[in-house]
């Protein structure tokens, strides 16, 4: 559970441990017994995923309802779409989520906002981005 609601985020200044052929790069984890390690696994081949830490604050005039996804382009022209909020969505509002994404963020070319109301809320509504930021796992860059 620690590892799902990002306690184990961002990796420790030494790094997270690895497992296979470069353990012993963490002589320290290596010491406890018992040991349980977790990792982060995409559905697709190379089955690769990358933690990321997103925050989203909202601004606006209304509360309104619909959804909030990022688009992640990479150099060789994939993309992956992920939901960071949907329901009711109100301004001044901080949503945070941990992604586990499939294109590496040393290839990402751009991050794309979507902002998706539902059909029933009034043509009136002005609610948008304020601020995007994500944190990479990694490294603990912004």
């Amino acid at each position: 559970s620690s590892f799902l609601q990002g306690d184990c985020f961002p990796c420790p200044p030494e790094g997270c441990p690895m497992m296979g052929h470069y353990a012993d790069r963490f002589p320290d984890k290596l010491k406890r017994e018992n040991q349980k390690y977790f990792l982060n696994t995409a559905a697709d081949e190379p089955f690769a995923a990358w933690r990321q830490k997103v925050f989203i604050k909202l601004s606006g005039v209304k509360k309104t309802r619909g959804d909030i996804n990022l688009v992640f382009h990479d150099t060789e022209g994939h993309t992956k779409e992920y939901e960071i909020a949907n329901g009711d969505l109100t301004q001044d509002e901080v949503y945070t989520k941990y992604l586990d994404v499939e294109i590496n963020p040393k290839n990402t070319t751009k991050i794309e906002f979507l902002w998706n109301k539902a059909v029933f809320s009034l043509l009136w509504t002005r609610l948008g981005a304020e601020t995007v930021n994500i944190v990479h796992g990694e490294d603990g860059q912004r």
